[in-house]
Parts: C-alpha cells; structure tokens; sequence
C-alpha cells in the first residue's frame, strides 16, 4: 500500500519544537462504509485505529495511523497533561476555511492509582491519538481529512505521499468487498475470580452497614479463549448490530482492541453548550411488552433504585452549577430501554463556562457514583482493595475532542479487551446497603451479554 510514513511517525513522541507545524486537509467524498475505512488501513496501520459512532448515530470517526500520540502515566494531573498539550498542537495548526477541525481520540484508564500487572500493560494512564487519515460522517456528508505533524523541511513531499496514501485507502474502502461475518469459536470460557467478587460484595455491603459509604461499584471479569485470533473489525461490527442505541467505540493499540457498546454519556460538547446523562439503576427487559411496561415501572418506583440513581444526578449536577450557566435537569428520571436491559436516564444540560474545556470536564465527572460510588474517593479505596484487579479502561472515559472545542467522551462500560485469540470482559454493579451478593453476581451476566454474545459466547449465568 505504499509508504507508511515511518518519518512522520517515528517524531511522534518528540516533545513539539518551535519547528514543528500541524497540517491539515480534508475532501469531501462519495458515501464510504465507515467499518470498510476502517479495515482498508488493516495493511498498514492494524496498530493504530480508532471507530466511535454516538448514540443516536449523527456522528460517525475513524481514525487510521498516527499524525501524533498523547500519553500520560502521570498519577496526578494527568487531564490537565493532556488538555495542554492538545491545546500546544492546536496553537500550531494550519488549515483552509473548508477544512474540518482535526480530532484527537483515545481514553483513560478507570483509576490512575490501581494499576496492577495484567492484560492492560501497553495502556498508560491515559492515551490519545491524532489519526493520518480521519473519516468523519456527518449530516449526510463523508469526509475524510489528512492530519500531519512535522518539523521536517520536505513537508510539501511528506503530505504528497500523505495524498497518495489517502487515496488507496479510499479505494480499498469502496471498491473491496469485506466479509463482517463473525465466525469465532469460543473453546473456553473462565470467570475470573468469582469468589473473591462475591465475597468483595459481601465486604463492601457490610462496609456501606456501618456507614462507610452510600454505595461501591464492585466489578469482575471474564475471560474468553477462541479457536484462533479474532478479527478487530469483525468485533466491531458484531458489537455495532448488537447494540444499536449505543455508543459505539473501538481503540487499536498495538495488539489489542479495547471495544464496546455504551448507553453512557460522560460528558458532550457543542458549540458552547455542554451536555451529560445520568444512568444509573437497572432491571431486565420483559419477555413480552407487558412485562417489559411493568418492569420498567417497577424500576420507576424502585427505592434502591432511585436512590441510586439520584446520587449520580446530585454529583453531575453540582458539577454542571460550577462549570457552566443556564442549567437545565429535569426532576424526574426516565426510562431508557436497550437490547437486554432498562436504565434510569436523566438528561443534563449547560451553557459552558470560558475557562472549561472537554478535560475539565472529564476530570471532575469521572468516575460518577454509577461507576465508583460514594462518596467518591472512600469507594475507590474500598475497590481497590476488594476488586483485586485492574479495570483498566472499563468503565472510564473514552472519546475524543476536536480542535474546534467540540467532543464527546462516553463512559466505557459494556466493553472488552480483545487480543489475538483471547477476549477479557467486564461488568459490575452498585453496592448498597441491602444487596445480596447471588443477585448482584446475577446482574453482572446481563451487562456482560452485549459483548459475550457479539463474540459468539454463551452465557453461562
């Protein structure tokens, strides 16, 4: 497929010299599969890519190769690190009117102080990429936009090949026939630590009984081994018709692919104004729509459940009053039915404050009390003792920002790491006072099904 731009991408953990200049063009083209773009970089780019489609599909990002990487491990400020140097590179962009912003991507890890030896060692606390080549669909239009960041001198010849580059892979993207179908023949399948996760339930309920804390997110996980390597796209794709009222995410970082279908908004930003939901509390969908009605309702009128529920809306709203003006919450929460599950949903909204970007943000919503608990930093430590595990990017912010200030950062759960033959999945609950550990353990199978199954497992709870 022609040059891989090793040149461009080997300067990509240099520190930005006053040399350095960030280029950009984008072209309008004919209607592209999102996923066949995706895959057209599988050649030369398999270890980097990125696909994120919101919720109510508007919006659609791929990212192939890298103009740049942000990363972090620091163990403090690690929002504010990467916030300021996108904010370097973007003082030092160069673009036409008709060019689109470029589109930083990546995650965090759930907690910059949990990190133990395990599946997620190549992920640092936190990780972000400027793609080559970026497919954006919105509004009917498909564009896609080459990003350079150099400091060479030959920059013209760099982005002809850059070009060159940009139009294979639009080739390939349209003309190739893919094959999507997923074939993947699970040969074993391990629950990682059952016991210790019901007796840390058993722990972290008798905590919250002495009134330690309101509540603690207590997960687990599973491990999958297939017949042979499973293909990232394939993944992808399974994962995307699974769950259709979903975000949508895949990271490619070297081997792995960390992937999934949230119904969780963190935080979105949109021309000045921003955005977030609170999703908390849960209960199966019915067999038939009147069960599925009356369920819905139980949940409505459920205690626990609103309880639940209205600390996450207490802490995202305090946050919404600091950051922004004109905020808008309703008084009483939703429903918000999936595939395999029903959520309390209550929708925030605020005019954002000028000293505040996308980080800010991010920073002082994660984790919220449907992922930690509260209060924050007391369930946090109880996690990291009885989790005994390292979550990684489940259930942490993952999303991208732009350099326009626009973005969207959705909270990774209902996700798994893929690497070559094996798949690692998570899923967890809230903890309070009354929970019995059997019935939590119970929930956790019902977060675990969008995955499992798009990955051809079965679900053994």
């Amino acid at each position: 497929m022609g040059h891989k731009m090793t040149d461009v991408r080997q300067m990509q953990k240099v520190m930005i010299s006053p040399s350095t200049r960030f280029f950009t063009e984008t072209v309008e083209v004919g209607r592209i599969s999102p996923l066949s773009f995706f895959e057209a970089g599988a050649s030369q780019y398999k270890d980097s890519r990125f696909y994120w489609q919101n919720a109510d599909k508007t919006l659609t990002i791929v990212g192939i190769g890298q103009a740049y990487t942000l990363a972090t491990g620091r163990t403090g400020g690690r929002y504010k690190d990467i916030s300021e140097k996108w904010k370097q590179l973007c003082s030092i962009l160069i673009k036409e009117e008709k060019d689109i912003a470029p589109v930083l991507f990546g995650g965090f890890s759930f907690d910059e102080e949990n990190r133990k030896e395990s599946e997620w060692d190549e992920f640092p606390s936190g990780y972000f990429v400027v793609p080559s080549f970026q497919l954006k669909i919105e509004e009917g239009k498909t564009l896609i936009s080459i990003n350079m960041i150099t400091d060479h001198t030959e920059a013209t010849l760099d982005f002809e090949r850059l070009r060159d580059e940009r139009d294979k892979l639009i080739h390939i993207a349209q003309v190739e026939e893919f094959d999507f179908a997923n074939h993947n023949k699970v040969i074993a399948t391990t629950e990682r630590g059952k016991e210790q996760y019901l007796k840390a339930v058993e722990n972290a309920t008798e905590s919250i009984q002495q009134g330690n804390a309101d509540k603690v997110v207590i997960a687990r996980a599973l491990e999958l081994q297939f017949e042979q390597e499973v293909n990232s796209v394939k993944a992808l794709h399974a994962i995307t018709n699974e769950q259709q009222e979903s975000y949508h995410f895949g990271l490619q970082k070297g081997e792995s692919l960390f992937f999934g279908a949230t119904p969780e908004r963190l935080i979105e930003i949109k021309n000045g104004k921003a955005y977030s939901a609170c999703v908390a509390g849960s209960i199966r969908r019915g067999k038939s729509a009147q069960e599925d009605r009356e369920l819905g309702e139980a949940l409505l009128g459920d205690r626990k459940n609103r309880e639940e529920h209205q600390h996450v809306v207490s802490m995202i709203s305090n946050i919404f009053n600091k950051y922004c003006t004109e905020v808008l919450i309703p008084k009483t929460p939703k429903l918000m039915k999936i595939r395999d599950i029903q959520h309390l949903y209550t929708s925030v909204e605020g005019a954002l404050g000028e000293e505040n970007d996308i980080f800010s943000f991010v920073e002082a919503l994660h984790p919220t009390p449907a992922l930690g608990g509260v209060p924050t930093d007391v369930a946090l430590e109880i996690i990291r003792h009885e989790e005994e595990m390292d979550r990684g990017y489940y259930a942490a912010p993952i999303g991208w920002t732009d350099a326009a200030g626009n973005g969207e950062f959705a909270v990774a759960i209902r996700s798994g790491l893929l690497n070559s033959d094996r798949a690692y999945l998570y899923a967890g609950g809230g903890i309070v006072a009354d929970s019995v550990p059997e019935l939590e353990y119970d929930e956790t199978w019902v977060k675990f099904r969008p995955v499992l199954r798009a990955l051809g497992g079965k679900l053994n709870g």
